[in-house]
């Protein structure tokens, strides 16, 4: 069944989803992650948005504007967290807003929260909406828990044909502003970046300074990949919005294709990048990048190992947690940066991804193989 609402539309549908962490192939996020994603397409309406390359029920967003809204989601992901001793951060959500129009009428995204929180379990939201005032108290309680903010421009009517549905330029500062209030890590995540669009120097250090002053403690960025499967619906929304111009001027610089994506020119980022940096360390919080890669003959460079400045690419210290007295605490005072990890003081093996050959990807049941690990060595005491 079809419900309309607002300006979308939505189905419900029922679902064996778990959760997981990050997928597998390339990957620069240091930090392990349990991935929440409620709903499949997004109200904020990104045109550049890389899931309109996803199969499925991305599919039938991209094409018809069709919400798929997980049935029952919330009592699952509660369920699945009681079956595992073992927990990364929540990431709510990779591939869709949690605090979008449809959030407004199932609540999904607060239930999830809480449903962590009461187990003591760090969360990590990241919208593009205004947080609302219950997601804030309930981060507050957990002490690992954190908020990122997505702001593109600080140009309102730029702002409303990149993310038509998202919050309006002082909603989404005042996200920053109430979060320091109440001890929150606040993350901006200018990302991504539309060359031509939003990179303009003077614009991005206007931003910053914004971000900076109303209480980001780290600043995240990326430049728009372009996903090949929907090149031409990108170009189209470009010339639409900026003009024929624009679209050949992005042709010319979009000419490295790394995977299914385009990608701008290897020096057009690092030098976009080199300037965030510098500015960054000037108004004295961190910086890091999402996903980004250089070619290095046959093989891909992680360009964080350069431009980051924090020892996670979120900014956030965040250990992995295991379940005491029924209750989850941190497992030990590791900084949570599993990628690099050669010495895994969380009693994990797996975890130290820093090792040569360590797999990078990790399913619910492998959580449950910890979990089932950790009893054996007494490590835990549910």
């Amino acid at each position: 069944m079809q419900v309309p609402s607002h300006n979308f539309t939505h189905i419900l549908k029922p679902s064996s989803k778990e959760l997981h962490g990050w997928w597998p192939g390339k990957r620069e996020c240091t930090g392990e992650r349990l991935l929440i994603n409620p709903y499949n397409g997004c109200s904020v309406n990104c045109f550049f948005c890389y899931t309109r390359g996803f199969p499925g029920n991305f599919r039938l967003w991209h094409e018809r504007g069709i919400i798929t809204v997980s049935k029952n989601f919330p009592e699952n992901i509660a369920r699945q967290l009681d079956s595992i001793d073992v927990a990364s951060c929540g990431y709510l959500s990779p591939v869709c807003d949690p605090f979008g129009q449809v959030n407004e009428i199932y609540h999904y995204s607060e239930k999830i929260v809480e449903i962590f929180v009461e187990r003591n379990i760090p969360i990590n939201v990241t919208t593009k909406s205004r947080i609302p005032e219950t997601v804030i108290d309930l981060l507050q309680r957990q002490v690992h828990s954190f908020a990122q903010i997505s702001i593109l421009t600080p140009h309102e009517s730029l702002r409303k044909i990149l993310s038509p549905g998202g919050a309006d330029i002082p909603t989404l500062l005042d996200n920053f502003v109430r979060l320091k209030k109440r001890g929150v890590f606040a993350v901006a995540r200018i990302d991504p970046i539309l060359p031509y669009i939003t990179d303009d120097r003077e614009t991005l250090n206007t931003l910053l300074n914004q971000v900076v002053e109303k209480g980001a403690s780290h600043v995240i960025s990326s430049v728009l990949d372009i996903p090949l499967k929907i090149k031409d619906y990108f170009f189209q929304k470009i010339r639409n919005y900026f003009g024929i111009e624009t679209v050949e001027k992005l042709k010319s610089l979009y000419k490295e294709r790394i995977g299914p994506y385009l990608h701008a020119s290897t020096q057009y980022r690092e030098e976009i990048f080199s300037f965030l940096k510098e500015r960054c360390e000037l108004l004295g919080v961190t910086f890091a990048l999402c996903m980004e890669f250089r070619k290095k003959g046959e093989r891909l460079e992680g360009l964080n190992r350069e431009f980051m400045t924090s020892i996670n690419c979120d900014g956030m210290n965040v250990p992995i947690y295991i379940r005491k007295n029924f209750r989850f605490q941190p497992a030990c005072d590791c900084l949570g940066n599993c990628l690099n990890c050669v010495d895994p003081r969380c009693g994990i093996p797996d975890l130290a991804m820093g090792r040569e050959g360590s797999k990078k990807d990790w399913k619910l049941r492998d959580y449950r193989r910890w979990s089932k690990e950790l009893k054996a060595k007494k490590l835990s005491f549910p």
